[in-house]
This record gives structure tokens, C-alpha cells and sequence, in this order.
């Protein structure tokens, strides 16, 4: 069980604490995934890292190392080693040659620094006007376009060009955070989408993403009252579980957006908000704070022992992980 309950978080390092700031939680908590935050430059140093992150892990399985290498204003590795990538804005007036080739040229990258995750391409629609008004994806260009079916067309060919070249891809921000005022990382006001319905056109890029075996998909924070009235996304077992997986089919691993220092989730106790998602139907909890990863294992320890349906679903999810490392190469059966 403690091994498993480490297969289910991602935690953040910063570049200020490479390479060895995360060992202790490592060998402590057998954490399963890393993500690179705080703005790294150039390949020699998140190289070194990943390679020393990889040492710390025993067994057969390697650890999941994630970056937000999306492009525009969010691209966490900058520097010689990695190329400028242009905002989702811009890519989407490439074509699909065009957008392979940078999509492959980001995966060699990534895999050259050791990073095996790409938190991207954005799923999100942001309605034709509204764009200003969209604090988490619209304001910063992040969005391939107004048109689902544009949106959808743009991230399978991004997705297909890094998972076809090693690197996994994980479409955000299911349900999607096109229509809200806040983002949910600096606010809990201004999060809810009261438009968004299970069958609402605005789904479509998700759906694409998982015909096209898209990796990951992240599920937002934000609020969906149409879908439940009573939880956030991320906590939503009719949206993780009902919506995402039986309407939608995807089978893989979902992910959250960061829980660790997000403010939408700030009134949500830091171990309910693992327990929560896992309960959800959720597979891998992310947190920006190192320091709340021995509370979430606690927290994730303690409901398992007192209810073996939910250590089910700790087993579950755990086996999501570990087949979406087996088929990245980054675990081993024999």
C-alpha cells in the first residue's frame, strides 16, 4: 500500500533545490512523478537533475518527470537546449505539418533533459470576445482557438507529435476553463461555469484527445454546477467518474491541476484534497508544496485502513499509473 499510495503524487521542484531537495521525500514517501516548476534555464542542470531524481528510485519502475511545456507565457524550461515555443494562439495558424514538427522537436527536448511529461496541449475554448476576460487561458493566449472542432484538430496533432516521439501528453483542463473569470490558482471567486452540460459542444477537444489515446488529461478546480451542484471538478466523482470515464470512455490516468497551492482549493484541507480526488476516480494527486506530501499520505493511509472500498481505488489507480509507465517504458512487468 505505501509504495502504491506513491505512485499517486507528483510533487514540485523548484530549480533552486536541484538536484537532491526532493530525496528524502523520495526515499521517505516513494513519491512516483516529479514536475519541474518555477522556471528552469537551459538543459545541463534539469538533465543532471532527472538523471539524479532516476538514481533515487529503486525497483523497476522509473519515476514520472512532468514540465508545463506548453508555450507562449507558460513554458517552464527556457534556455540553451530548448527552443522558444509560441503561444497556443500562434501555433494554431500553423499547419499540421508545421505543428508536428514543433511538437516533435518539444518531445526530443524534454526527453534529451530526461522529462518524460508534457502538461500540455490545453483543451480549453474560449468563446470569440471573451478572451480578455478569461483569467486563466484566454489573458495569456493559451487557447487554440473559439471553434471546438478547431481546438480538437490542434491538440490531437500536438498530443500525436509528442506521444509519437516518447513523451507523454495530458490534455488540461477537463472539463474545460474557457468560460470562467477566475483562475483558479490565484482565486476561489469567479470559477463556475454555469453553462458548461454533458453533452455541451465544448467537450469536444477532450473527447478527440482521448480517441487519440492522449496520455493524461487533467481535470481543473473550477466549479460546473450542471454537472455537480456540490463539488468542484476535481473532487467530483460525477465528473471524474461519471463524465470523464463511463461518457467519454478514457481509461487512463487522470491527473489534478495543483492542489498544493492553488487558491480555489485553500478552504479544503490539505488531506482531504487527496483523498477527495482519489475517491473522485482520480489516479495522481500534483502539489507545488513538497511539504504536504507526508499529510496526503497520511491522509490516503489512514482512509484505505478504514475502508477497503477505497483501497480499491488506491489499487486502481495505482495500476493506471504503473500500465502508463509500461507503455512509455518507463516500467517493467518481467
Amino acid at each position: 500500500m505505501r509504495d502504491r499510495i506513491g505512485q499517486l503524487l507528483m510533487v514540485g521542484m523548484q530549480p533552486g533545490a536541484a538536484p537532491k531537495g526532493l530525496d528524502a521525500t523520495l526515499a521517505t514517501y516513494r513519491v512516483g512523478s516529479v514536475i519541474y516548476l518555477g522556471g528552469w534555464s537551459g538543459r545541463t542542470q534539469v538533465a543532471a537533475t532527472s538523471t539524479h531524481l532516476q538514481a533515487q528510485v529503486a525497483g523497476k519502475t522509473r519515476l514520472l518527470i512532468a514540465a508545463d511545456q506548453e508555450g507562449g507565457q507558460v513554458q517552464q524550461l527556457k534556455g540553451s537546449g530548448f527552443t522558444t515555443i509560441p503561444s497556443a494562439v500562434t501555433q494554431a495558424g500553423l499547419s499540421s505539418d508545421q505543428l508536428t514538427r514543433q511538437a516533435a522537436t518539444t518531445a526530443r527536448e524534454l526527453l534529451a533533459a530526461g522529462v518524460n511529461v508534457n502538461l500540455a496541449p490545453v483543451g480549453d475554448v474560449v468563446p470569440a470576445g471573451t478572451e480578455k476576460t478569461n483569467g486563466p487561458i484566454g489573458r495569456y493566449s493559451r487557447h487554440y482557438g473559439s471553434d471546438p472542432q478547431v481546438v480538437a484538430d490542434r491538440i490531437v496533432t500536438v498530443l500525436s507529435g509528442l506521444q509519437d516521439h516518447g513523451v507523454v501528453a495530458t490534455v488540461k483542463h477537463f472539463p474545460g476553463i474557457g468560460r470562467i473569470a477566475g483562475n483558479t490558482d490565484t482565486t476561489a471567486t469567479g470559477i463556475s461555469d454555469t453553462a458548461l452540460r454533458p453533452d455541451d459542444p465544448y467537450l469536444a477537444p477532450f473527447a478527440a484527445a482521448i480517441d487519440a489515446q492522449v496520455g493524461m488529461v487533467m481535470v481543473s478546480s473550477a466549479r460546473y454546477p450542471n454537472l455537480d451542484a456540490s463539488a468542484q471538478a476535481v473532487f467530483s466523482r460525477a465528473i471524474v467518474t461519471g463524465l470523464l470515464r463511463e461518457k467519454l470512455g478514457f481509461t487512463g490516468v487522470v491527473i489534478t491541476d495543483d492542489v498544493g497551492a492553488a487558491k480555489a482549493l485553500s478552504a479544503t484541507p490539505v488531506g482531504d484534497r487527496a483523498v477527495k480526488f482519489i475517491d473522485a476516480g482520480g489516479d495522481i494527486v500534483l502539489t507545488a508544496t513538497p511539504s504536504q506530501v507526508s499529510v496526503m499520505v497520511a491522509a490516503l493511509t489512514a482512509r484505505a485502513g478504514a475502508d477497503p472500498a477505497f483501497a480499491a481505488k488506491i489499487d486502481a489507480a495505482a495500476a493506471r499509473v504503473l500500465e502508463l509507465k509500461a507503455r512509455f517504458g518507463l516500467a517493467t512487468c518481467s
